[in-house]
């Protein structure tokens, strides 16, 4: 594929290291089933010092600047009928970057933007994140208790994550239809008798507007990064909500993009699943994780006794 820094392909995914409005050109128009990736947070964390990187931007009005240029493409590439979903959540603003302490609305910027290009605004859920956690590990001035008994006006809840889905118009030609026969998630029988019964009870709990299911540190980075030298990624997706993701919107052999693979995690659990996958990653260490990643997912899949004579 031009533009693309290096690539690694297989039958089951391809793997492209290059600036992806400039790689997802390539891919044929009404070719990709589905997409689902972690966007950069606008200039909330920096990956790399490249001017090609998306979270190396000033401001917000920079980032939507450069995703004007990737949103069209998605469209373009996506089938008729089919979605596409980003992870995302607001963000909190500090007096030293932007003068006051509060919340940007980072989530409605991206819906916008794709609506802008003629996506429909398909559906939301939110997932529950422990504010203790978050209190922890920011420091967050309106998390903390001291600020209650300070001044309230300034405390304020956890921000949670959000899953944003978003659909093309048209008729999809390929239904996704079937049974939910494997849930994806905390607290919930693993195994089971494949019946309406069992799959109605999956659809409930993933229907419900919050997921407060999800274990947070369930990631691709706590499950590969093995040794010390393994390239961690600052805020991997939970495999879980990328495997309720794949089941309700995708189906087996289907194609998945990411065009931000940052270490995998969406190739990882599109190939254990069955699903081709197609991932686009600018920066050099996360391409070299995705790829060991990925390879790793199509060892388990293959059989056992696979070549053995």
């Amino acid at each position: 594929m031009a533009t693309c820094i290096d690539q690694h392909i297989t039958d089951d995914f391809a793997l492209y290291r290059g600036d992806c409005v400039d790689v997802i050109k390539g891919i044929p128009s009404d070719s990709i089933h589905y997409s689902v990736f972690s966007p950069p947070f606008a200039s909330l964390y920096t990956y790399s010092a490249s001017p090609r990187d998306m979270g190396n931007c000033p401001d917000h009005a920079d980032f939507g600047d450069h995703m004007a240029h990737l949103i069209p493409e998605l469209f373009r590439a996506t089938m008729p009928g089919r979605l596409l979903s980003f992870h995302c959540m607001l963000l909190p603003t500090t007096k030293a970057r932007d003068g006051f302490i509060g919340i940007t609305d980072f989530r409605g910027q991206l819906i916008r933007a794709f609506q802008d290009a003629g996506w429909i605004f398909h559906s939301e859920v939110v997932i529950w994140k422990d504010p203790v956690t978050a209190m922890q590990r920011t420091k967050a001035l309106g998390l903390l208790h001291k600020q209650i008994k300070k001044d309230s006006c300034l405390s304020r809840q956890g921000i949670p994550d959000y899953v944003i889905t978003m659909r093309k118009p048209g008729v999809n030609p390929e239904p996704v239809a079937g049974r939910l026969t494997e849930f994806a998630g905390e607290g919930y029988p693993e195994e089971g008798p494949e019946s309406d019964s069992r799959s109605i009870e999956i659809w409930q709990r993933y229907a419900s507007p919050v997921w407060s299911d999800i274990n947070q540190s369930d990631t691709l980075q706590k499950a590969s990064a093995r040794e010390h030298k393994d390239e961690r990624h600052i805020c991997p997706l939970q495999l879980e909500v990328i495997r309720r993701c794949l089941q309700l919107w995708s189906n087996r052999g289907d194609t998945v993009l990411s065009p931000f693979a940052g270490i995998g995690s969406e190739g990882y659990e599109s190939v254990r699943m069955g699903r081709r996958f197609v991932g686009i990653e600018l920066k050099a260490s996360y391409y070299g994780q995705a790829c060991k990643n990925l390879d790793s997912a199509l060892k388990e899949t293959m059989p056992l006794f696979a070549g053995v004579e």
